[in-house]
């Protein structure tokens, strides 16, 4: 089956990242959900984004998971949409999401190291990041 891949905008790349960090265990959460909407509606880098484009984008995410090589699709996807710049942003808002339930699962664990590989996110940077994640939403 060939899928039709639609050309994404950074803001759609970044979506995708997050979705695809919350469906790499096989479960989506909801706390994961609101962390993606939250940071949509909030971050900076997402001001000017229209939103609906959030499920059509995750719709994609889970299609390409379902592919043989659709990750190393989605990962094509995202590094021709999204600039140089934005890569540690990336990674960082996956982090956010992974740990928006208070763990991190096998799968999400495995995903984000994707990331930082497909990224060419350093080992240093990516301490920083993940530990700015963790702390972020430890809770009491």
């Amino acid at each position: 089956m060939t899928i039709d891949l639609p050309s994404l905008s950074p803001c759609d790349a970044l979506v995708a990242v997050m979705v695809a960090v919350s469906c790499s265990d096989n479960t989506i959460r909801t706390s994961e959900l609101v962390a993606i909407q939250r940071m949509v509606d909030h971050a900076p880098v997402f001001a000017a984004y229209d939103d609906d484009r959030i499920r059509p984008i995750s719709q994609t995410v889970m299609t390409l998971f379902e592919e043989e090589d659709g990750v190393d699709a989605l990962f094509g996807l995202i590094r021709d949409a999204l600039p140089e710049k934005l890569y540690e942003t990336a990674y960082a808002l996956a982090c956010d999401v992974g740990a928006a339930d208070g763990r991190l699962y096998e799968g999400e664990v495995m995903m984000l190291a994707e990331i930082r590989d497909q990224l060419n996110i350093s080992r240093l940077h990516a301490a920083a990041i993940e530990l700015s994640a963790r702390v972020r939403h430890i809770t009491v």
